[in-house]
């Protein structure tokens, strides 16, 4: 999966697009992920323990992938993800700038 967990991403569709934020978790089985601040919903929680109050609890829920675009550390533009192989490792580089990240 090219983006991970820490990742600064901009949404691209959707009622939340625009706006930017990190990624808090990534679920890759269903090819989501969880962007703090973005995708927000009510949920009504009941009480389960007597004398304390049911609530109005925010939940943040998963974004499809495709509805996310990664920003670049380096340029701050949205940009798609490529690879590069050094000697061991696989690192990820920037599309527009060319930067390692």
């Amino acid at each position: 999966m090219k983006i991970k967990k820490n990742d600064s991403v901009k949404i691209v569709r959707g009622k939340d697009s625009g706006k930017v934020g990190n990624v808090l978790a990534v679920v890759t089985k269903e090819a989501k992920v969880v962007v703090e601040g973005v995708n927000q919903a009510k949920r009504h929680m009941k009480s389960r323990v007597p004398g304390k109050k049911s609530e109005i609890v925010t939940i943040t829920k998963p974004l499809s992938l495709a509805n996310v675009m990664l920003v670049c550390p380096k340029c701050k533009q949205t940009t798609r993800v490529g690879y590069k192989l050094l000697k061991d490792d696989k690192v990820r580089v920037c599309k527009k700038c060319k930067a390692e990240f």
